[in-house]
C-alpha cells in the first residue's frame, strides 16, 4: 500500500490540477507515481521539467529508456522496471533488449557502452574512472550524449528512491526484479 496520498486529477486543485491534467493530455494517462508526486506540485512542476529537458535532448528514446531499466534493477524499484518495461515496449524495445538492459547489457554497442557507464555512475556515486569514462567516449558517445547519461541516471535515481520509499502501487504491468536490494 502506498505510504502517501494518490492524488485523484479528477478533485485535484490549483497547480496540482494543472499538472496532473498537462500530464494526462500528454500520456493519455496519470501514472500513479505521478499522483503520488502531486502532493508537491512543486517537485511535480520539477520533475516534469527534467524530464521535458532530459526528453528533448540528443539520447534517442530507445537508449533513455534501456538506461531507465538498467538503473531501476540496478536500485531495486520495482514499479521503475515494470513502468519502463511498458514504455520501452512502446518505443520499439523487445522483451530480450530489456532483459539485457536490465542486468547492464545490450545487443547495441554504444547503447552497452552508456550502460555500463550509466551502472557505474550509481555504483560509484558519480566517481567513475577514467577508464570507464574513456570506454563511454571510445563507443561514439559525445559530450552532450555524456551529460546526458548522467542526467538520466540522476532523474532516475530520483524515481527509484520516490518509489521505493512511497511504495507506490504498481499501475502497469507487473514485471519481477531479477534480484533483491
Amino acid at each position: 500500500m502506498t505510504r502517501v496520498a494518490i492524488i485523484d486529477p479528477q478533485t485535484a486543485t490549483g497547480e496540482a490540477k494543472e499538472l496532473l491534467d498537462a500530464v494526462q493530455a500528454g500520456l493519455g494517462m496519470v501514472p500513479n507515481f505521478i499522483r503520488v508526486l502531486a502532493n508537491s506540485p512543486a517537485a511535480l512542476g520539477a520533475f516534469l521539467g527534467i524530464h521535458g529537458i532530459a526528453g528533448a535532448g540528443v539520447l534517442d528514446p530507445l537508449t533513455r529508456e534501456r538506461i531507465a531499466l538498467a538503473i531501476a534493477e540496478q536500485n531495486a524499484c520495482q514499479y521503475c522496471v515494470s513502468a519502463h518495461t511498458a514504455i520501452g515496449r512502446n518505443v520499439g524495445l523487445d522483451n530480450q533488449e530489456m532483459l539485457d538492459n536490465r542486468a547492464g547489457r545490450s545487443s547495441d554497442a554504444k547503447a552497452a557502452a552508456a550502460l555500463g557507464f550509466a551502472r557505474a555512475l550509481v555504483e560509484h556515486t558519480g566517481q567513475v574512472s577514467t577508464a570507464e569514462f574513456d570506454a563511454v567516449r571510445a563507443a561514439g558517445h559525445s559530450d552532450a550524449e555524456i551529460i546526458e547519461i548522467i542526467t538520466h541516471v540522476a532523474m532516475n535515481i530520483f524515481t527509484n528512491l520516490l518509489g521505493k520509499a512511497t511504495q507506490v502501487e504498481i499501475d502497469f504491468p507487473k514485471i519481477e526484479l531479477n534480484k533483491v536490494a
